[in-house]
């Protein structure tokens, strides 16, 4: 996994970004921690609900983005585990924001044919809330061409957790014995299985952490670190993290021409 970035996107226009991309070259799975909405909130003075609103904004601009260039899945980590933690209000507004959004986009994602997959410990969320993306969910599961996953009341750890549970039930009621558990089989019990793995994570406002996001499934992920926060993030810093991604080497593990013997390790 690299670390590397390209130079400031400010040094391209949208059209010369969008002329430099390969669509052979292009990740089919993009996740996204969208970080620091709180603070582009507090630089302006306003409330912190405020910079999560903009939040859904930038959201939809990314998600139009990925699309428009052909990348099929889209995961965001919208309410992790953690995050109940925060004071009550803050958590009752991101609640109110999460029905909001659903409410606005259920039937664009019906128009644009996208599913929605909402992946986490879910019943910890408010039962209204439950059954909107719920419905939601189940009104999009046919789609297949475009995905977005979205993690509520989620933790990466939590979902191995659960997944070992599950297997382990299995393996008591005789469905399969410990030989037969490998990586592939693993995966079948995690809640992103059917998806390909991310080939990139993008991680806005300066942080450079996983935040226990998808731990399993971005063992071999490139990852991409902004200092942008997540309002600001755009069609524009969309693209410079696609045209960075694409000029990166992906070996998983193997060798490549450049790292014979002849150029040392």
């Amino acid at each position: 996994m690299s670390h590397s970035q390209v130079a400031s996107p400010d040094q391209f226009t949208e059209a010369e970004l969008l002329s430099q991309l390969d669509a052979h070259l292009l990740p089919q799975h993009v996740a996204i921690i969208m970080d620091g909405n709180g603070r582009w909130a507090a630089l302006r003075g306003l409330p912190r609900i405020e910079g999560h609103r903009q939040g859904l904004t930038a959201l939809r601009e990314v998600l139009d983005t990925c699309h428009e260039v052909g990348i099929p899945n889209l995961t965001i980590y919208a309410f992790s585990h953690e995050n109940w933690n925060r004071p009550a209000a803050e958590v009752s507004m991101l609640m109110h924001l999460l029905d909001d959004y659903l409410t606005q986009e259920r039937q664009g994602f019906q128009d644009r044919q996208i599913r929605f997959l909402p992946i986490g410990r879910l019943e910890k969320l408010p039962t209204s809330v439950q059954r909107l993306v719920q419905e939601v969910a189940d009104e999009t599961q046919h789609f297949t061409d475009r995905v977005l996953t979205v993690a509520l009341s989620y933790g990466g750890r939590a979902e191995i957790v659960d997944a070992v549970k599950t297997l382990v039930k299995d393996i008591q009621l005789g469905a399969l014995s410990e030989d037969q558990i490998d990586e592939n089989l693993f995966e079948q019990y995690l809640s992103t299985h059917g998806l390909p793995d991310p080939d990139l994570l993008i991680r806005t406002s300066g942080e450079s952490r996983i935040s226990n996001f998808l731990p399993w499934q971005i063992a071999y992920t490139e990852l991409y670190f902004t200092k942008i926060l997540w309002p600001d993030f755009r069609r524009h810093e969309t693209l410079a993290a696609l045209l960075d991604y694409q000029n990166r080497e992906r070996r998983f593990g193997r060798v490549t021409q450049a790292d014979s013997p002849q150029s040392g390790l």
